[in-house]
């Protein structure tokens, strides 16, 4: 019953900047790590950023400084704002999440559809 629905992607120019949103929904006891990860066409799938229940975070060097991750626990939400946006960033992004369906469920990593991102010169 657990969904995680993604939006925010599109096309934007060099330098543009969009947000991602990723919300969870269905039958959530809890959640733990949220992730953003990104494949572009013949390329592995990479961790872009990820964010702890307790606000950590950490971001592939490629993004560092121009990427931030951020959640709304009460909304079920995680976020990733990508400003300075490059060509390199162009990609299918997916988020991810640790969640927990009930108190005597164990943690599953769920995965969102994908929202594509395409950055042009």
């Amino acid at each position: 019953q657990v969904q995680l629905v993604e939006s925010g992607g599109g096309l934007v120019q060099a330098g543009g900047s969009l947000r991602l949103s990723c919300a969870a929904s269905g039958s959530i006891f809890s959640i733990n790590n949220m992730d953003w990860y990104r494949q572009a066409p013949g390329r592995e799938r990479e961790l872009v950023a990820a964010i702890t229940s307790g606000g950590s975070t950490g971001y592939a060097v490629s993004v560092k400084g121009r990427f931030t991750i951020s959640r709304d626990n009460a909304k079920n939400t995680v976020y990733l704002q990508m400003n300075s946006l490059k060509p390199e960033d162009t990609a299918v992004y997916y988020c991810n999440a640790e969640i927990r369906g009930s108190r005597w469920s164990k943690s599953i990593n769920y995965w969102g559809q994908g929202t594509q991102v395409t950055v042009s010169s």
